[in-house]
Formats: C-alpha cells, sequence, structure tokens
C-alpha cells in the first residue's frame, strides 16, 4: 500500500511526497507541488494515492499543447491516418486557432474552465492574426469553434490512451453547438427559380448535380463518363479531386467505403447532362480534342484537364453574388439534403445518398432540420377531445 506526506512549502504551497512501485517491485518516489489550503493538499494526496493503487497513476510531464499536436500531426500524416486534405485544414485549425490561445499550456494542467474560456474567447474575437467571420462579427462560428475543438480533442484522447495524461478535459467540457442560421441553403422559392437562372451558364451542370444529387465538389469534378449511365439514370460515384497546397491536384477514392455508392439522377439533371455531352463533344472537336471516352473527365477545363475545386467555388462565389444568393457551392449540398428531409426521407437513405459514413453523422450535422413542428399531434389530440 502506498502511502505519502504533506510538506508546506510556504503560505498556501504544498509538497506531496509519495512512492510507486515499478515493474520488478522497485518502489520510486514521486514529489507534486499543489496550491491552497491544508485540506485541498489532502484532498490531492488522497487522489494520488488512489490512482497510484489502482495503477492509473501518470508521471507528471512538462509536455505542452503546443508539443502534443505538433508530433500528433507528424503521427496522423506518417501513418496515412489523414488525407493531405485534412491535413491541410488541421493545420489551418491548430495554427489559427489553438496555439495561440492554448499552445504554451501544460498537457496535464488543462482544465475544463480552459477550454470553456478558450471557447468563448473563439465565439467573441475569432483568430489571433486573422480576419474575423465574414459577417463582421468578430468571433468565430460556433461550427469554426467545434471543427478545432475535434481537433484538440482527438490528440487528448490519444494522449490517454499512451498513458500521457489521466483524462480529456474536451470530452468533459463539450464544444459550443452550432445554430441553425449558420448553414446557409437555398428557400424552396431560390431552388425553383436556380435552374431557370443558371441555363447557358457553364456552371449550369456541376451547381445542377450539387443541389439535386447532393455530391461533394470534389466528386463532380472528378466524375468520368464511365461512371454516368444516362440510360439507367444514375451517377456512380467512386473517386474524389483533392486539391492541397502541399500535393496539389489528385484524384482518390471517396473519404469514406460509404462514399461509393451510387445516386440515382432526377430528369432535370439527366436532361441537363444529356445537353452537356452534347456542347461538350462539340468543344471537343472544334479543339480537336477528338471524341469523348469513358475515361474523360464530364466536367473537364478547356484542354481536358481536371479543374481546380477552389477555382469552382471562387467562380460559384462570384455568380451566386451576382445572382443575390447567400449559399456556398457545398450550400447547394446542404440544400439537397434539407429537401429529402422536408419530404420526411428516412434517415438512413439521405445518409447513403449523401455518402456519410453512418446516419449518425447525417443527424449532427442536419439535426436541426429533423426538429419538425408537433401541431399535427395537438390537432389530433383535440380532435380526439371533441369526439
Amino acid at each position: 500500500m502506498s502511502r505519502g506526506h504533506i510538506r508546506r512549502r510556504g503560505a498556501h504551497s504544498w509538497e506531496l511526497k509519495y512512492d510507486i512501485e515499478r515493474a520488478g517491485g522497485q518502489r520510486q518516489t514521486r514529489y507534486k507541488a499543489v496550491r491552497g489550503s491544508r485540506r485541498e493538499a489532502q484532498a490531492e494526496l488522497a487522489r494520488v494515492l488512489a490512482a497510484v493503487a489502482d495503477n492509473e497513476h501518470i508521471d507528471p510531464s512538462t509536455l505542452t499543447i503546443t508539443a502534443l499536436l505538433r508530433e500528433r500531426m507528424k503521427v496522423w500524416q506518417g501513418t496515412g491516418e489523414i488525407s493531405l486534405r485534412t491535413a491541410q485544414g488541421y493545420t489551418d485549425l491548430i495554427e489559427g486557432y489553438i496555439l495561440p490561445y492554448l499552445g504554451g499550456a501544460l498537457v496535464q494542467k488543462l482544465s475544463t474552465r480552459d477550454i470553456e474560456m478558450w471557447h468563448a474567447t473563439l465565439l467573441s474575437k475569432g483568430s489571433r492574426g486573422r480576419n474575423g467571420r465574414p459577417d463582421g462579427k468578430g468571433g468565430v462560428s460556433a461550427r469554426t469553434c467545434g471543427h478545432a475543438h475535434r481537433v484538440l480533442s482527438k490528440a487528448l484522447a490519444e494522449a490517454v490512451r499512451h498513458g500521457l495524461l489521466s483524462k480529456n478535459v474536451c470530452k468533459l467540457q463539450p464544444a459550443p453547438r452550432p445554430t441553425a442560421e449558420e448553414m446557409r441553403i437555398l428557400s424552396p422559392d431560390q431552388v425553383n427559380d436556380l435552374p431557370g437562372q443558371l441555363h447557358g451558364h457553364e456552371l449550369e451542370v456541376p451547381a445542377l448535380v450539387a443541389l439535386f444529387c447532393g455530391l461533394r465538389r470534389g466528386e463532380i469534378l472528378a466524375l468520368r463518363w464511365k461512371s454516368v449511365d444516362l440510360d439507367e439514370e444514375v451517377i456512380r460515384v467512386r473517386e474524389s479531386l483533392e486539391e492541397t497546397t502541399a500535393g496539389g491536384l489528385r484524384f482518390k477514392g471517396p473519404k469514406s467505403r460509404a462514399g461509393i455508392r451510387d445516386i440515382t439522377l432526377p430528369a432535370i439533371v439527366t436532361d441537363a447532362l444529356v445537353e452537356h455531352r452534347k456542347r461538350l463533344l462539340e468543344r471537343r472537336l472544334m479543339l480537336g480534342l477528338g471524341k469523348l471516352t469513358d475515361e474523360d473527365l464530364v466536367f473537364p477545363a478547356w484542354d481536358g484537364s481536371a479543374q481546380s475545386p477552389d477555382a469552382l467555388g471562387t467562380a460559384w462565389s462570384r455568380l451566386a453574388k451576382e445572382l443575390g444568393i447567400k449559399v456556398s457551392f457545398h450550400g447547394l449540398r446542404h440544400t439537397h439534403a434539407s429537401m429529402l428531409i422536408d419530404r420526411n426521407v428516412d434517415v438512413v437513405t439521405i445518409s447513403k445518398r449523401l455518402g456519410h459514413s453512418s446516419p449518425a453523422i447525417t443527424l449532427q450535422v442536419y439535426a436541426h432540420l429533423f426538429r419538425k413542428d408537433d401541431g399535427k399531434a395537438a390537432a389530433a389530440i383535440n380532435a380526439a377531445l371533441r369526439r
């Protein structure tokens, strides 16, 4: 049974002395500084001795949040756990939203209060050295805050697994919930008007595929004609186009196995793809590129090469501004999901169509859209009472 002692070091500080048993039966003495009253020091000693008895004791460490995150990023990239695109996103979150506020903190000293204050600062002031939100409110959105929280939580969870930490404070202090307003989608009237507004524009067909099929930007630009069956009216998603600073443009598999899926096409998309194919063939013949093959991209650049996803997003932003639409290209995919939810399509079907790894992801992203008015239930009760 491990025993410990308390020794006063200052007016409000104490030193805990206790033994731990190492492999082979050797006992080693450990010291820990504690601030507060003697009663608080006694309580901390009791907690430490209990951890030693349960083999849950963790030696004090000077590991900082900066060192932990840099180490984890090397591991995640080195093992291929994250893609280049994900690594770029993680780096932006770490460098812009985590390290400026928590980088110097010791991993073992991080508290739920620190996490809570970090959230509050991000939401009110944003990131140091960066512009605030596009709407001019200064702080970052709850969704961005949540993204940064999940990266930090992932790293802390692995520190727990490796015996560097006893608990993950990000699990105890959850991230703020995004509001429904943060997900901008088209209104029903805008959905009805958009096909006519886009008619003849180079972004017409990619936008319709995003809006009425729910494909991601990278999935749309990676489509080849062998994956589009206009007779069966189906698109087979098998690839995605990724763009990163480190790796440039590259084709890769979908984000998860669920991303490999077949999407049935509504008539409006089938008709648009038929016309798009005709125009594309005419352009190729004019440029001397020959007939289309199954391996050719559905939405290529002028020379037949792959388009940049970022360039597509930028082009859409310009067009949307001209049309008075405050919805991003990815917002068209969100709109697709909202239309399915509004038509009471079950969440499993929606999840499969969107290529989510599980229905839980769909619920997490679109939970606010599933909240329906229960007025029909109240009306039913009133009708029953009248009878």
